[in-house]
């Protein structure tokens, strides 16, 4: 007697889950701040890492240490930052395959071996290399890091707390100001011992935090899409009753989502959702990104000369301007950040972008009347960057927000890659030349453009926005595992 055919089984099996609806209930505890500290420290390492570039470059030209040319110091910066762009595509990709974890762990490793190598660098070859590790490093952790505390922060605190982390890193800035004030001075230092020092400095807090990472644990987020359920619950049960001081989280009534469980996800699939899915809001990524990247590096990068070409203020004393500088920086996101998650995403993002834009026109235009000194010069930059560091952080909070689960890291480290590319090359190198020209006029001109660039984000953020206040990341973009695969797929 022939048996009747069997029904073949799918492929795979849907896991319904709460995590997600568990993760964004949970109150603000110590658990959260730790994450906050263990893995935010990325943007105080970044901070210091440029300032202490920048300010040992003179340094690094004297004899003494390692004799480099005016080139070499500057082909040193590209270094870094072509680490920097490489770094985050490769690591960002690995990050949404491999984990949040154990990249969060592997990028903080290499910046930590990188600087420490950098310390010891014994000619013009040997920094280059390790400067370019340097920043693969930290273009990794932007990708991890940002991916995984979005992932980890309930989603009515996430705006605000991403705007406060990527904030500090004013306070590393601050901290390489200050340090390198002491350090690099010879009377205090050989010459050839304090440029050392100072990145001895981040390789040493960089392997605190080591430390401090292995308490974080991996994104149950992440778990739950590679299959790994009773990990995922796991690690939500232990963080509920943190959380909660051992009182059980209610779960009646949470939100189930289905997944269907992947191991990775094609290039093809991400090309698709970048540019045919998503192509909005992969076009607003790019705008926020890029003009937010120009604006400030074509200010910090050149902040310096324009004090001395302009204002004739010596370069021994240039650091003291950075901290006003720095402190507004870090003010804004303290006063306004809260705001993001209150009054919303679109209305904030609109505005910080369009007043930061209105104040450097003005600005610029007192400049080029004569009538700022560098008190007042540095008075207005640091006004306009309280509203500006607002804009630049929302611009990683938008793309960290806005694509699906299984290609963030990615998505995070392209913009980041491009608004490296375009604001941390493009525009040093222009501004450089224009305050070259000796003329208010011509570098009036580059304000009047990054001024523009900010309008026109504004705008696109007005059209393209996503409302993305108080709602999980899941409700913002659908997880790409959330839908059934196709046969044969």
């Amino acid at each position: 007697m022939t048996q009747p055919a069997s029904t073949p089984q799918p492929r795979y099996l849907p896991i319904r889950t709460d995590i997600p609806a568990r993760m964004d209930a949970l109150p603000w505890s110590r658990w959260h701040l730790l994450v906050v500290v263990a893995l935010g420290i990325t943007w105080v390492l970044d901070g210091l890492e440029v300032t202490l570039a920048g300010a040992v470059g003179s340094t690094l030209m004297d004899p003494q240490a390692l004799g480099l040319s005016e080139f070499q110091v500057g082909l040193s910066a590209t270094c870094y930052l072509a680490g920097a762009v490489f770094g985050a595509i490769g690591f960002g990709y690995a990050t949404d395959r491999f984990g949040r974890k154990r990249l969060f762990f592997i990028t903080l490793f290499v910046y930590v071996a990188a600087t420490a190598a950098t310390a010891v660098a014994w000619n013009a070859s040997s920094y280059f290399v390790f400067r370019a590790l340097t920043g693969a490093g930290i273009g990794g952790e932007y990708a991890a890091v940002n991916s995984a505390i979005d992932e980890l922060i309930p989603a009515r605190l996430r705006g605000h707390v991403d705007l406060l982390i990527n904030s500090t890193f004013w306070v590393g800035a601050a901290l390489g100001s200050s340090a390198t004030v002491y350090l690099l001075d010879p009377a205090h230092l050989p010459v050839n011992t304090g440029w050392r020092v100072a990145f001895g400095i981040g390789a040493l807090l960089g392997s605190g935090i080591l430390l401090l990472r292995n308490a974080v644990p991996e994104s149950p987020r992440w778990l739950i899409i590679h299959g790994r359920k009773a990990e995922a619950d796991a690690i939500v049960d232990n963080v509920e009753g943190k959380a909660t001081a051992g009182r059980s989280q209610s779960k009646c009534g949470a939100k189930l989502s289905e997944i269907y469980p992947r191991s990775h996800t094609s290039w093809k699939e991400i090309v698709h959702v970048m540019l045919v899915e998503h192509r909005r809001r992969s076009l607003l990524g790019f705008v926020l990104m890029v003009a937010q990247s120009f604006f400030y590096n074509a200010i910090f990068f050149t902040y310096a000369i324009v004090l001395s070409t302009f204002y004739g203020i010596p370069a021994s004393r240039v650091s003291y301007y950075l901290l006003p500088f720095a402190l507004g920086n870090v003010l804004g996101p303290i006063v306004l950040g809260r705001m993001f998650d209150v009054v919303g995403r679109k209305p904030m993002i609109i505005g910080t972008y369009a007043i930061s834009g209105i104040l450097l026109a003005i600005t610029g235009l007192l400049f080029d009347y004569g009538v700022l000194s560098a008190t007042t010069q540095t008075l207005a930059w640091a006004i306009i960057f309280f509203v500006a560091s607002c804009a630049a952080s929302s611009a990683y909070l938008t793309v960290s927000e806005i694509f699906p689960l299984e290609l963030r890291a990615l998505a995070i480290s392209i913009f980041y890659a491009i608004g490296t590319l375009i604001g941390g090359v493009g525009a040093p190198a222009l501004f450089g030349q224009l305050i070259a020209s000796g003329s208010r006029r011509q570098l009036f001109g580059g304000y009047l453009a990054g001024a523009a660039l900010m309008l026109l984000a504004a705008g696109c953020e007005a059209i393209f926005g996503v409302k993305a206040e108080r709602r999980s990341l899941e409700e913002i973009a659908a997880p790409l595992s959330s839908h059934k695969p196709e046969d044969g797929a």
